[in-house]
């Protein structure tokens, strides 16, 4: 086919005008730039407070991952379990934090510990807790020598007692740090204990700070001003009320719990003074009363705060 010079000027004029027509905005496509991925998240393990094994909530425990790397925070019963049922494998676990020694924030440690261990690491983990925790973690690999010495031998397996690295906190201050993590611990009070820690995670996508098993602590306030999230436990009054009507020594039982313990109310104003942009509660007491709802948990908080609550569930998952 031959097209003559008159038809080659008139393709061209009406390509010319073609491309300088400016297309409706209707009809624009934007650019939209991916969003960034977040690196950090913190997954809820166990949510119910207190050493009382039952068949809802599991008992404390937490986990924070940042780069695919487990940070655990506290070790309740129930805490190896949850972990796999959180997709997070426990020869993964190269980090762990206890707030206090009571037995259901530690009583799985050991059992955590090994249960990686027995998948076939070979890596150092650090354990950080308050002062007791390298006594206690010499006792649990005294308390299962025979096994431990056998399949070192049987198995071809490292020794898990130099992989395992126990550090006591005895101060305020600066935990440990990487190059993704800074962890910074608080002392606060849980009657009778004294030596009990919240923890400030700093990560890549925010702050985390860690309160659980404290009584009411203004001081929390300042340790978590400005914090993405506030993970903090919360007591609702009526249901210890109930709870104690039902089991024995409940004079003492109340006392205790009321002492050492922040009721949902006062929550709501530690993350107000805080001034944090999210707020999850955890480890509730009573733990394992269903009649107690969602709505319940976060009625007393949010007479003080405003932001974002979260009642927290187990294997729940929060980004930053």
């Amino acid at each position: 086919m031959t097209i003559n010079r008159r038809a080659l000027l008139k393709l061209s004029m009406l390509g010319a005008v073609a491309g300088n027509l400016a297309i409706p905005a209707a009809m624009a496509q934007p650019v939209v730039a991916p969003a960034a991925k977040k690196r950090a998240r913190w997954i809820c393990l166990g949510t119910k407070g207190g050493p009382r094994v039952g068949l809802g909530r599991s008992n404390p425990a937490n986990v924070l991952i940042v780069d695919n790397v487990p940070y655990v925070v506290d070790c309740g019963p129930g805490v190896s379990k949850r972990l796999v049922e959180a997709k997070v494998a426990l020869p993964d676990v190269r980090y762990v934090f206890v707030t206090h020694l009571h037995s259901d924030h530690v009583l799985e440690y050991g059992n955590m510990v090994y249960g990686g261990w027995s998948a076939g690491p070979n890596h150092k983990v650090e354990a950080f807790a308050p002062a007791g925790m390298e006594a206690l973690t010499k006792a649990y690999w005294e308390s299962i020598k025979f096994d431990v010495d056998t399949r070192i031998i049987d198995e071809s397996k490292p020794d898990p007692r130099k992989l395992l690295v126990a550090k006591d906190i005895v101060e305020n201050g600066l935990v440990m740090s990487n190059d993704k993590v800074k962890v910074t611990a608080f002392r606060t009070p849980h009657p009778p204990i004294n030596d009990n820690f919240a923890y400030r995670f700093e990560t890549p996508d925010g702050v985390i700070v860690y309160a659980c098993d404290t009584a009411y602590n203004p001081g929390l306030a300042k340790f978590a001003e400005g914090a993405d999230l506030l993970v903090h436990e919360a007591l609702y009054v009526p249901g210890v009320d109930a709870m104690v009507a039902r089991v024995k020594n409940a004079a003492t039982l109340k006392e205790h719990l009321l002492a050492s313990h922040t009721t949902t109310e006062d929550v709501g104003r530690i993350a107000k003074e805080a001034g944090v942009k999210k707020l999850l509660m955890t480890h509730f007491v009573p733990g394992d009363d269903p009649s107690i709802t969602d709505e319940m948990w976060a009625e007393g908080a949010r007479k003080h705060y405003s932001g974002p609550i979260v009642v927290g569930r187990d294997l729940m998952e929060i980004e930053l």
